[in-house]
């Protein structure tokens, strides 16, 4: 536990160091984007502290590799694929679309690599 608080310390220290010094945090996700990947994190991994600190510091890589519009562009596109029909078409077959969707998933295998 004392280590989970250093270290949530020392990351507010550094962001608050990046902003008063005028450099603004990139690629910084919503809370409720981070939660969400979290939440579906731990449902396909298991309810437990472990895989919550595992799925934590995937969404943490995930962040640092791919800009938070990058991310959303994927992750509807993903989505988009789950429905049905001729009008989604184009979410599945865009070479623009599998690259979006390509960045996302080099980024998921990084955070795999560094937290699991």
């Amino acid at each position: 536990m004392t280590r989970t608080l250093c270290t949530a310390a020392l990351a507010a220290a550094m962001f608050c160091a990046s902003v008063a010094h005028g450099q603004p945090v990139l690629n910084d996700y919503p809370t409720e984007a981070r939660a969400d990947y979290v939440f579906a994190c731990m449902a396909a991994n298991g309810q437990t502290r472990e895989v919550l600190s595992r799925c934590s510091c995937s969404i943490d890589v995930i962040a640092s590799i791919l800009p938070y519009d990058r991310y959303v562009e994927a992750e509807t596109v993903l989505s988009m694929r789950q429905v049905g029909g001729e009008k989604t078409a184009i979410f599945r077959n865009a070479a623009m679309m599998r690259e979006v969707v390509a960045d996302l998933r080099r980024a998921q295998a990084e955070g795999e690599i560094r937290c699991f």
